[in-house]
């Protein structure tokens, strides 16, 4: 039985722990203004070296800024958590970006991922956004993730997100509805 429940800023250490383990067969890029899949293989065993020790500095930060952390625990282990970074983008300045979503291996294709960001949809919509930016990785498991809930491309990148993430895949999800 999983748990769900805020975290705590202490806490946000604990997402190094999610499993992130992936075999990723194809990856996306954007070519005018399309979602191209080419073939390229990676075999993810735990997070890219240094991923913990620069991101985590950044999670940090957002927290302090107002960040809203979620965590999914199972027996008392992290194993899931959603983040949402409360700094506004967009053209009308009233998008958030949903700055992490990770799950561990065990526990996908169960739903939890898609639960965990409707719930992230949920909040940012009581928060007044209309919609959430995704950066999300270019591999094929997680742009479809991303477009089966509804995520769209995102035609005109946030400029400094984009520059931090050239690779990324920018979508946006429109939460007025949600």
């Amino acid at each position: 039985m999983t748990e769900e429940r805020l975290l705590r800023r202490d806490e946000i250490p604990l997402v190094w722990e999610i499993d992130r383990s992936e075999v990723i067969e194809h990856l996306y890029s954007v070519e005018a203004g399309q979602l191209v899949l080419r073939p390229e293989f990676y075999d993810m065993r735990g997070w890219p070296e240094g991923e913990a020790e620069h991101y985590t500095p950044i999670l940090l930060d957002c927290f302090d800024r107002g960040g809203w952390f979620l965590g999914l625990f199972d027996q008392g282990r992290l194993i899931g958590a959603v983040v949402l970074d409360p700094h506004r983008l967009g053209p009308e300045r009233d998008w958030l970006q949903l700055k992490f979503l990770h799950l561990s291996h065990a526990y996908r294709r169960r739903g939890l991922g898609a639960h965990l960001f409707h719930l992230a949809a949920t909040q940012a919509r009581h928060l007044g956004a209309s919609a959430l930016y995704v950066s999300a990785t270019p591999s094929q498991n997680t742009v479809d993730f991303y477009t089966r809930l509804g995520c769209r491309l995102c035609m005109e990148p946030d400029e400094e997100l984009y520059r931090l993430e050239p690779e990324d895949v920018h979508l946006v999800y429109q939460i007025l509805n949600a």
